[in-house]
């Protein structure tokens, strides 16, 4: 694979828990050098823009806290705590190089919504513009899982801000060297994987379960990031943060971590669609599954059944008969009109739900198929 990076524009850094903490709290030593390689990145005429995460960790040894937060309530005080110290050591450190940076606190709701979606593009730009190095990080002390407006981690946050902005590189530093065949911990035959063609069901078995005490992610979340990235037309590297200057080396064409290719790059509102959080659920009959997987639109005839609660332009997705998802899309209906027209022909919408509906539930421009990725 080649790992010449002389075209590259516009870069993606996303820094973990692990490397930002110490027995103390912060480890500033760290975050200067970080700061310091994306200094001279930027240097090189380079478009930065960092993920970090920490505020958790930050705030859970302020408050002299032991063991992993898992406390929904305790993980949100915690993040309040932490980001303004995270942040605090990033100003100072970006200061040394002459360096403005600022905060980006976002959670999955900014990117499940299609005009604040498209609004962070044109901030984000005019940062850059400016010379300012944007810090992102999830807004811990509002999103939860719970309430489908988390990320889950930092990786895959960075992967959709990475594709949001059509950057050509993504870097995840983490505490680890990448990829490799097995645990190198336990296994002294395990190898390092140095280039990954497309992650796939083969390379995820290579995947372990995640995190440390302190950060959420493991490789799994990591090569999931790689894969949103891909098809964002973004190069991956996963690569240890405690190798010396790893980033000027990995710019530099060094074999450094795991590197996974690009794929052919998908619109940016196919994209859209497949990041987003699905709201629920329509499931068709064969007969509408081969029209949709032969880019047709749905008719409500064709639907069996709704799963969920969803209104509007939602993204959804589409299962077969047997619950298998193969597509996901945005809906022209709410969940209880789908779930009223379901099994009717177009010509009876008009009696069903009202004057001027549209005939189909959505059209292929409005969709996107899972087996294309």
């Amino acid at each position: 694979m080649n790992r010449n990076f002389d075209n590259v524009h516009t870069v993606v850094v996303k820094v973990g828990t692990n490397l930002l903490t110490c027995r103390s709290g912060i480890d500033e030593k760290k975050i200067d050098e970080i700061v310091q390689q994306i200094a001279m990145l930027k240097k090189r005429g380079l478009q930065v823009l960092l993920v970090t995460s920490g505020a958790i960790g930050m705030g859970r040894r302020e408050l002299g806290l032991k063991g992993k937060v898992v406390q929904i309530a305790m993980r949100q005080a915690c993040a309040a705590i932490g980001q303004p110290i995270l942040m605090s050591s990033y100003r100072r450190s970006f200061s040394l190089h002459g360096i403005v940076c600022s905060q980006v606190l976002l959670t999955r709701e900014e990117m499940n919504n299609r005009r604040t979606y498209v609004n962070l593009k044109n901030s984000i730009g005019t940062l850059l513009e400016l010379g300012v190095v944007p810090v992102f990080n999830e807004n811990d002390a509002v999103s939860t899982a719970e309430i489908g407006s988390s990320f889950g981690d930092n990786d895959r946050m960075a992967a959709m801000v990475a594709s949001k902005i059509d950057a050509d590189l993504l870097v995840i530093l983490s505490d680890i060297p990448g990829l490799y065949t097995a645990d190198p911990r336990k296994d002294p035959e395990a190898r390092l994987i140095p280039e990954i063609a497309k992650v796939d069901d083969e390379i995820m078995a290579f995947a372990g379960d995640a995190g440390s005490s302190l950060g959420t992610g493991g490789m799994r979340s990591k090569l999931l990031a790689a894969r949103i990235a891909s098809i964002a037309g973004c190069v991956s590297i996963i690569a240890s943060g405690y190798e010396e200057n790893v980033l000027i080396r990995i710019m530099d064409g060094e074999q450094v971590g795991s590197c996974i290719a690009a794929e052919e790059k998908l619109k940016q509102r196919s994209r859209w669609i497949l990041n987003n959080s699905h709201r629920g659920a329509i499931f068709v009959d064969d007969g509408a599954m081969k029209a949709l997987v032969s880019h047709k639109s749905l008719l409500p005839k064709g639907v069996t059944r709704v799963e969920g609660s969803f209104d509007k332009g939602d993204v959804v997705q589409i299962k077969d008969a047997s619950g298998t998802a193969f597509a996901k899309a945005v809906v022209y209906y709410s969940s209880t009109d789908i779930a009223v027209a379901a099994g009717h022909r177009s010509s009876e919408l008009e009696q069903i739900l009202g004057k001027n509906c549209k005939d189909v539930l959505f059209r292929p421009e409005d969709m996107v198929l899972l087996e294309d990725i």
